[in-house]
């Protein structure tokens, strides 16, 4: 038992439930304004892609990650432009970005670098580990929050940030009246449609930094279908956190250890894919327990229904 639950799997935790935590924030974001974002998982898997490509073309770490926000922002407009503006079904437009971005990646690895699976190159440098003054000194708590990438310590700063914008100002007031009734909302002066496109481009750009980390902060690789569902994962996070940035947050936490154990259970001699399956029997677990009518009713409205 002492070789499984010891200091680094709670500073694993901390670095595997960076991603699932962006993506989650920017699924509540979404949420916060009545649109049920289904496509963090595409948006995730694209903001991987396009950060090593980024990296490849400019050779700039910071670069890369801008360059993926930027990619993934077309790709968040799209969404946006059909679900808003065209009042599309917002749950099978997220379905065909999640097929369109499993496609067009496995396309672009093949026709831009020439691999099938997984494209890697030695010499290319993936996201800075940053030691953080005087903290990395203290005993145990260094150990646990100094020495990962600055996308780790952005996600939980964005979460914090969130939590005040949204429960605290005025902006945050009116995106969640334009989410609880659009209609009233409009009949105040608030321009829905703007708020709707502006929560939606931040959940991508969320979701470009969540696949930065994923390619560029815990591998410097990226492999087809890297993501490997952590967006619908994310989407559970934001649901089970009832769309409140800190309770994302803590429930992200929960995932990301469920994830980190999982990855831990492979150096003790059980099979690969049952350990690998356990992050997604917890979240078949909490989507038992999750009752929170409201956010059903909300997806359904949005659904068209």
């Amino acid at each position: 038992m002492e070789t499984l639950f010891d200091l680094n799997l709670l500073s694993s935790t901390l670095r595997i439930v960076a991603p699932l935590l962006l993506a989650a924030l920017g699924g509540a974001l979404c949420a916060r304004v009545g649109l049920f974002n289904v496509a963090l998982e595409g948006m995730m898997l694209i903001g991987a892609f396009s950060a090593i490509l980024g990296n490849y073309l400019f050779g700039n770490v910071l670069v890369a990650v801008l360059f993926s926000c930027l990619c993934v922002g077309v790709v968040a407009l799209l969404f946006a432009y059909l679900s808003v503006h065209l009042q599309a079904n917002a749950i099978i437009v997220g379905i065909a970005i999640n097929f369109l971005a499993l496609g067009l990646t496995a396309f672009a690895l093949f026709v831009i670098f020439g691999n099938k699976g997984q494209y890697y190159d030695p010499n290319m440098k993936g996201l800075p580990v940053w030691h953080i003054p005087i903290v990395k000194d203290i005993p145990v708590l260094g150990d646990l929050l100094s020495g990962h990438s600055p996308l780790v310590y952005l996600a939980f700063l964005l979460a914090i940030a969130l939590q005040y914008v949204v429960y605290r100002t005025v902006p945050g007031f009116r995106l969640t009246a334009v989410g609880e009734n659009p209609s009233a909302a409009g009949s105040l002066g608030l321009r829905v449609k703007r708020y709707q496109y502006g929560a939606v481009l931040a959940s991508g750009v969320l979701c470009a930094l969540a696949g930065a980390q994923l390619s560029l902060g815990q591998v410097t690789l990226f492999a087809e279908n890297m993501t490997s569902g952590r967006g619908f994962i994310a989407l559970v996070a934001a649901m089970l956190g009832q769309n409140n940035p800190l309770g994302v947050a803590a429930s992200s936490l929960l995932f990301g250890f469920t994830d980190a154990i999982s990855i831990r259970l492979q150096g003790l001699a059980l099979p690969t894919h049952f350990t690998m399956m356990l992050p997604y029997v917890m979240t078949i677990i909490v989507m038992f327990l999750f009752k929170d009518k409201a956010y059903l009713r909300q997806s359904g409205r949005i659904g068209g229904q």
